[in-house]
């Protein structure tokens, strides 16, 4: 199985603060089309991750999301794959962790976001290309 995860990786990196709104998040990744926003606290300088099945979940419990904010639904204790990383290592950690989205860093900073979509996207259309790199902050 061919490829590396900066080979498949989305570059365009949502972050968000803890404080903004589910509905606030989902917005945002429905506006750049994404499936995960790194949530970054400035007061810990810590990564988190929000997914799409974060804010699902929420929904689900019959939580009103203009009242529950990213902090309370992100995932802080992420496992993180670095560019270098072929596919299959990565494949092989999401499937162990049971999660689709990995933050993908670079000298601790966030380069992309690695899903798995992309990892099949990759391994079925060989010749695919991920995007220029940009991250978006909200």
């Amino acid at each position: 199985m061919p490829g590396h995860v900066h080979d498949a990786m989305s570059t365009v990196v949502l972050t968000i603060g803890p404080a903004h709104t589910l509905r606030q998040a989902a917005r945002l990744m429905a506006a750049r089309q994404v499936g995960a926003a790194v949530v970054l606290d400035p007061e810990t300088s810590g990564l988190g991750i929000l997914t799409e099945r974060d804010i699902l979940n929420s929904l689900g419990c019959g939580q009103d999301p203009d009242r529950e904010h990213a902090h309370a639904h992100t995932t802080s204790d992420v496992v993180f794959a670095a560019p270098t990383w072929t596919l299959e290592a990565a494949a092989r950690a999401m499937s162990r962790g049971g999660f689709r989205h990995m933050i993908v860093l670079d000298r601790h900073e966030a380069v992309g976001v690695l899903s798995v979509r992309d990892i099949v996207r990759v391994w079925t259309l060989p010749r695919a290309t991920a995007p220029r790199a940009r991250t978006v902050t909200a």
